[in-house]
């Protein structure tokens, strides 16, 4: 094949994502290549041996994805990778570790639009706990909602302590103000969610967050949404396909939006992304902000 479209994938652990190889290739990329154990030391060397192998007109057909499960880790390569270019040998790179990125991005900017069109206000000062948060969907979920200006709590089941160490870890590496919550009771779930504007279910998949009776007893929550797809739901009442779905509370009503309303967006956000790295004549490089603003763009055009 002549001058084909190429993607290398630059993945810090043992396996590369099924999801990631077939996301490139539903994308039309001729050749996806796939680089396991891939430290952040090797990848000035990688994205390099990228660059100068096609010449300036072949890297326009050639484009680099980071994976992996660690969301600090992926912004670090991205950003190693952006500074191993030399224009103009200079390719597109993506980086989204485990589709936290672009999960994140779909289910924030879901949520944003849906306080808009509830209250007709934004996040900001809003105050959003996301529940079982410490992994990296609700570390790159934090990041973004601080963006908005939101007031930002990672809760963990595993109690404060562990909650405050990823959310210092994301401030000191974002300059966010995040802050730690426990919910290891129903008790303590039960008054983040008196308290919360916005919750927003992280957990892994098959965990029960909270029950209907707890939602009900809010007298301020806006929206909940949850990006688990495994029964049980993570929010009882929130399906998988509800998108503003009304869920009754002592405040009135909140809306609920479920993981497949969600992960819709968030597929077509990687899908555009590598599209977009097809078609671009010059290098592109997107993170957590660059895939958010397509997710926005995606969600309020409908």
């Amino acid at each position: 094949m002549k001058d084909p479209y190429l993607l290398h994938i630059f993945n810090p652990t043992k396996n590369v994502s099924p999801f990631d190889v077939n996301m490139a290739y539903e994308a039309e990329f001729d050749g996806v290549i796939p680089y396991s154990n891939v430290t952040l030391e090797e990848v000035h060397s990688l994205t390099q041996d990228t660059i100068f192998s096609r010449g300036p007109k072949g890297v326009k057909r050639t484009g680099i994805f980071i994976g992996g499960r660690d969301f600090g880790l992926a912004m670090d390569m991205l950003k190693r990778a952006k500074t191993a270019m030399v224009p103009p040998f200079e390719v597109s790179v993506f980086a989204d570790p485990s589709g936290a990125v672009t999960t994140a991005a779909a289910l924030v900017a879901c949520v944003e639009y849906w306080v808009a069109r509830v209250t007709g206000t934004s996040l900001e000062n809003r105050k959003v706990y996301i529940f079982g948060g410490t992994g990296p969907v609700g570390m790159c979920t934090a990041v973004l909602l601080a963006s908005c200006n939101a007031n930002v709590y990672i809760a963990s089941h595993r109690g404060e302590h562990v909650a405050n160490e990823i959310a210092e870890e994301c401030n000191a590496r974002f300059h966010t103000t995040v802050k730690g919550a426990s919910h290891r009771s129903e008790e303590e779930t039960t008054g983040l969610i008196k308290d919360a504007d916005v919750i927003i279910g992280a957990a892994k998949a098959g965990v029960r967050l909270a029950s209907a009776k707890q939602l009900s007893r809010s007298r301020q929550l806006i929206v909940a949404a949850d990006v688990n797809a495994v029964p049980p739901a993570g929010f009882e009442g929130v399906d998988v396909d509800d998108y503003g779905k009304a869920i009754p509370t002592r405040g009135g009503t909140a809306v609920g939006v479920g993981a497949l309303a969600i992960g819709d967006v968030k597929y077509r956000v990687h899908k555009r992304v590598f599209e977009d790295m097809i078609a671009a004549d010059t290098a592109l490089y997107y993170g957590y902000a660059e895939s958010f603003q397509v997710a926005r763009t995606m969600v309020n055009n409908g």
